[in-house]
């Protein structure tokens, strides 16, 4: 059974950029059934998808974050990571990594980390 586990710093100053990475662990990132995804959610607000890599290595990302967005993977480490540029306070937010299965349910999640913007 595939799980997640997201990591990276919980703190970041504006301006900066915000890296995440996802650990997939119980099967190999490679797998054509999943598409590895990045959603957030801000205090008090729903969630956001940000992006998404497919199975093949292709990404597409939300219109409104496109140009910060960034989404890879390392395939020997069996995970996959989130850049986001020029972040403001307006990006904090819990930063969840997801598998989408191929009927396109969000089918697997990290327990989310919490990403905190201020100098």
């Amino acid at each position: 059974q595939v799980q997640l586990q997201e990591s990276g710093p919980g703190l970041v100053k504006p301006s900066q950029t915000l890296s995440l990475t996802c650990t997939v662990s119980g099967g190999s990132i490679t797998n054509r059934y999943y598409a590895w995804t990045w959603i957030r959610q801000p205090p008090g607000k729903g969630l956001e998808w940000m992006g998404v890599e497919a199975y093949d290595g292709s990404t597409y990302y939300s219109p409104s974050l496109k140009s910060r967005t960034s989404i890879s993977r390392d395939t020997p480490k069996n995970q996959f990571s989130l850049h986001l540029t020029s972040v403001t306070p307006e990006d904090k937010a819990v930063y969840y990594c997801a598998a989408q299965g191929g009927l396109g349910y969000f089918e697997v999640w990290g327990q989310g980390t919490l990403v905190t913007v201020s100098s």
